[in-house]
């Protein structure tokens, strides 16, 4: 019976292990193959190329999950935030480019990844009558790239994106100070005009800023704070628009001295002011305007892995421009915008 049993279980057992070999066998079958590094890059180079950016991001991502040592991840890591910032997704493109330029701090793409990573937070700028933390967050990406990189194009072209962005902050603070001059509440309307005058002298709207602080000076009777005001108006901007209307306050007040200038002419009908809405950078690129340039590494793949060695640069990143522009608000009676 011992012997029986001996041989009942050496039966099973073998039965056991032909049936996990069997399964094996099959379960070894259904696995898929990996396709090779350079594969998974070129098939996201071509998806690129040919506007395919989930496919694309796909891509480079599954290579990144597969080879994390080969030479081709750091370019994939790059790629693929780039393919995000063509699909507007800046949330995820601006963690692919942090993680980039964290663990490529020194590669020959790190300025581009910088410059790019900036505009990932440029074109979510929105129109002056929305909150402009998003501005100040890309005044303060577009500065990084100045100082890490001076000489570089991206540079230029940072330098370009941040007066923008100091137009549009003194484009916010115009908006609130003519809400507050309508209001009546002259002293939040002055500090407003004010800011502008001294915070953002390079911008366009000093010239409206100061012709306004001489009709909230009017208002408040300070004749000699308007009369001063307008002094400097008239000496910096004597052919503007704005002098031309505080020209005729201060003539109406009978405050205009011997030496006072007259207006000059000014381009365009008299009193007309061109009122249009704001375009953000994000409205910008979403008509084509804008965008950034691919990145050096899409102009020519690399057949063998790349590692740290920066590609042949081909395209030039500093050729963006922008729609961001000012135009004024509506017409009173006058002929004046409000």
């Amino acid at each position: 019976m011992s012997s029986r049993l001996v041989s009942t279980a050496a039966c099973a057992t073998l039965t056991i292990l032909a049936g996990c070999s069997l399964f094996g066998k099959d379960k070894a079958a259904q696995v898929p193959q990996l396709a090779s590094a350079d594969a998974y890059y070129n098939n996201g180079i071509d998806a690129l190329r040919s506007r395919r950016y989930t496919l694309a991001a796909a891509e480079f991502e599954v290579l990144q999950q597969n080879y994390p040592y080969s030479g081709y991840t750091a370019n994939a890591q790059l790629m693929e935030g780039y393919a995000y910032y063509l699909q507007s997704k800046y949330a995820e493109s601006a963690q692919q480019l942090d993680r980039f330029i964290e663990l490529h701090p020194t590669s020959g793409d790190a300025p581009y990844a910088f410059y790019l990573l900036a505009l990932c937070y440029y074109e979510q700028i929105g129109d002056v009558r929305r909150d402009q933390q998003m501005t100040s967050e890309s005044m303060s990406r577009l500065q990084d790239v100045i100082a890490r990189f001076p000489q570089s194009k991206y540079a230029r072209d940072a330098q370009l994106k941040i007066d923008l962005c100091r137009d549009h902050l003194a484009g916010k603070e115009m908006l609130v100070g003519r809400y507050y001059q309508q209001q009546r509440a002259y002293e939040g309307a002055i500090g407003r005009y004010q800011r502008v005058v001294q915070d953002f002298q390079t911008t366009n709207h000093v010239a409206e800023a100061l012709e306004r602080l001489v009709e909230v000076y009017l208002s408040l009777g300070l004749t000699d704070e308007a009369r001063r005001t307008g002094s400097v108006l008239a000496y910096n901007y004597p052919g503007s628009k704005w002098y031309r209307y505080a020209y005729s306050d201060l003539k109406r007040y009978r405050l205009l001295e011997a030496g006072t200038p007259k207006p000059g002419t000014t381009k365009g009908p008299a009193g007309a002011a061109s009122q249009a809405e704001t375009l953000s950078p994000a409205q910008s690129a979403a008509r084509g305007i804008g965008r950034a340039d691919a990145p050096p590494a899409l102009s020519s793949a690399p057949v063998q892995p790349v590692n740290s060695e920066p590609l042949t640069q081909q395209s030039d990143g500093s050729t963006l421009t922008s729609n961001v522009a000012h135009q004024g608000v509506g017409q009173g009676t006058s002929g004046r915008p409000r």
